[in-house]
């Protein structure tokens, strides 16, 4: 009860008027039976209190205005029904002015003192009122990842609170025709935007909004400001960082494949796959520059209905990605709507309609480029354009490095195929020439060895002898020479039958299993050849072995080849041994060769040759 009444007090706006006028006449009518009880005994000017309690309170809740009124009528009400003679007026003019005079002072002063509260009540209220709103728009602004997203409803709070029929928060530039009235919020000098109102506030409410608003929302605003370009530079910072892990992961996946030897249509299938992840685009490709003029499509990864294998030549005339990289030696950008030249056309009638490229540069020298093209009618970003162009820098030294890797081995195999063809002209040339020759030499002796019967001629006969026999060691000598440049066997029959002659002729037994049924291409059985005579030959020099097991099988795509000795083992491919000539030979056909030679535990060759079509000649 007393809480409702402070309330009622405290309130900003009394009650209504008509309501005041039938409570004090309540109060009065009460007060006047009130005081019928209290006559007797009771002092005349005691009795005129109990009507002050009325004018207090109407003075308190309807104002001055009826509190005067009801002080005037509690004074006649008074002297009519308890001043001698009762029931009737005795007006004494002295006696009764200073009744009211005490009646209207008490009336104005309550009035004062109730205004004044109620006065400190509303300020109060309206200022717990500002602290919510501001509270209120700092969750709203300062959590917001967009701010002009949340200015609508934090301008609805503040006409809500403020009592408005409208209001803004606008951080843009004011239109000239704009009626509202605008309270700019700044940041000292700098402007960070305005706050539009009515412009036919009064002034009461211009001053409170200047006072209490604008100094508020300028603090939040700044700070709002701040945190959004704080949380844009760190998102920023997030984005570039994680795009650098995903360049740096793409980047050490395609260093680990040219490490390990991979091969280059590998390493550069594992290129043009690295773009299209990091670009999101589907169609991407590398080419390589050939000195006729033209380039190489040598890896690339395409949607549905584009057929461009790798291997792919290319012109460059016209207005086509690769021709712009080759004329200029920079990244370009191409829309084949209009473009000319065939490779546009070609391109146009796949549906490619725009594409982005940079150049590989490779020790100063244009090498190839990278290419990203789309379907979509959304022309490709600057931003995807700036990541091919950085991504591209990258991925240089790991092209250049598959690509001397691949030019290494291919002119090794250059070099091992001259060398046997070489060695297959010389053994030609023996056996055709030389070899003949000295078979002839040796029969014509044996006939004149044979003519020679007359008696004394023994001596003739046995020096003719001895030539035709020398004669017939040197044949056997040089075949044995020829054999070894280039065996003839292994031309007519095949690695197997070669193999099988190399076990016969070894001076150490050999245990031999094949499981060989077809003809492979000659550098896989020259080599494999060699191999298996190389480690014969150490078995029976070095090695003290009294067996060696010899196991050869094309299984797959490849050839195994495992040689094992009993021997005394401790070999090595280290300079100055056989064993790295085998190392040169095999990798130099693509191949990998692993020795295992524990001392007194033998020595284990174990080989994989691959035999698919691709000759590493052609690999570069």
């Amino acid at each position: 009860m007393r809480a409702r009444l402070m309330a009622l007090i405290l309130s900003p706006k009394p009650p209504p008027f008509a309501l005041g006028l039938l409570v004090a006449a309540v109060l009065i009518t009460v007060e006047t039976v009130l005081l019928f009880a209290l006559r007797p005994g009771t002092p005349e000017g005691a009795r005129s209190v109990v009507y002050l309690c009325g004018v207090l309170i109407i003075s308190s809740l309807w104002g001055a205005g009826l509190g005067i009124l009801t002080s005037v009528l509690s004074a006649l009400a008074f002297n009519y029904f308890h001043i001698r003679p009762y029931w009737s007026f005795n007006l004494v003019p002295r006696r009764d002015l200073l009744s009211v005079a005490v009646f209207i002072a008490a009336g104005l002063l309550t009035s004062f003192l109730a205004d004044l509260a109620r006065a400190r009540a509303a300020e109060a209220a309206d200022r717990r009122q500002e602290a919510d709103l501001a509270a209120e728009l700092a969750r709203l602004m300062l959590r917001a990842d967009d701010l002009r997203s949340v200015l609508a409803p934090a301008s609805q709070r503040i006409a809500e609170v403020f009592t408005l029929r409208s209001a803004a928060i606008d951080l843009g530039p004011i239109a000239e025709d704009d009626a509202r009235a605008e309270l700019p919020l700044r940041d000292h000098e700098t402007r960070l935007g305005a706050l539009l109102i009515p412009a036919d506030l009064p002034e009461g409410t211009l001053e409170r909004l200047r006072q209490r608003l604008v100094p508020s929302l300028e603090s939040l605003l700044r700070a709002a400001i701040d945190r959004e370009v704080i949380n844009n530079s760190l998102r920023a910072s997030r984005e570039e960082a994680t795009l650098l892990m995903e360049e740096q992961a793409a980047l050490r996946r395609v260093a680990t494949l040219v490490a390990q030897g991979s091969p280059p249509t590998e390493v550069f299938g594992a290129v043009a796959e690295e773009l299209r992840q990091i670009l999101g685009l589907r169609n991407t490709a590398l080419i390589r520059y050939e000195p006729d003029g033209t380039c190489t499509l040598v890896s690339g990864r395409h949607e549905p209905g584009i057929e461009m294998p790798p291997g792919t030549r290319i012109k460059l005339d016209g207005d086509c990605l690769s021709g712009i990289i080759k004329r200029t030696g920079s990244s370009a950008r191409v829309s084949y709507a209009r473009a000319a030249g065939p490779t546009a056309a070609m391109l146009r009638e796949m549906g490619i309609r725009t594409g982005i490229a940079a150049p590989v540069m490779v020790e100063g020298r244009l090498w190839g480029a990278t290419l990203v093209t789309t379907r979509s009618p959304v022309p490709i970003s600057e931003a995807a354009m700036a990541r091919l162009v950085d991504f591209t820098k990258l991925l240089a030294t790991a092209i250049a490095n598959a690509d001397s890797r691949a030019q290494l081995t291919a002119s090794r195999a250059r070099i091992v195929a001259a060398a046997d063809n070489t060695r297959r002209q010389l053994e030609r040339d023996l056996h055709d020439g030389t070899q003949q020759r000295l078979i002839s030499l040796a029969l014509h002796l044996r006939w004149v060895e044979a003519s020679v019967v007359p008696p004394g001629y023994h001596r003739i006969r046995k020096e003719l002898t001895l030539a035709a026999n020398g004669l017939t060691d040197a044949c056997n000598d040089l075949r044995e020479i020829s054999r070894g440049l280039h065996p003839a066997i292994l031309s007519k029959g095949g690695l197997g039958p070669a193999l099988k002659a190399l076990a016969r002729r070894s001076p150490v037994p050999v245990e031999l299993t094949l499981n060989i049924d077809q003809r492979l291409p000659e550098r896989v059985e020259v080599t494999t050849y060699y191999i298996v005579s190389e480690a014969l030959t150490n078995a029976a020099k070095h090695a003290r072995a009294t067996v060696v097991h010899v196991d050869a099988e094309a299984r797959d795509a490849a050839l195994g080849l495992s040689i094992h000795d009993d021997g005394i083992g401790g070999a090595g491919t280290g300079s100055g041994t056989g064993l790295i000539g085998l190392l040169d030979r095999t990798e130099a056909v693509g191949g990998k060769l692993e020795v295992v030679s524990p001392i007194g535990g033998g020595t284990t060759l174990r080989v994989s040759i691959p035999i698919d079509a691709t000759d590493p000649c052609d690999a570069a």
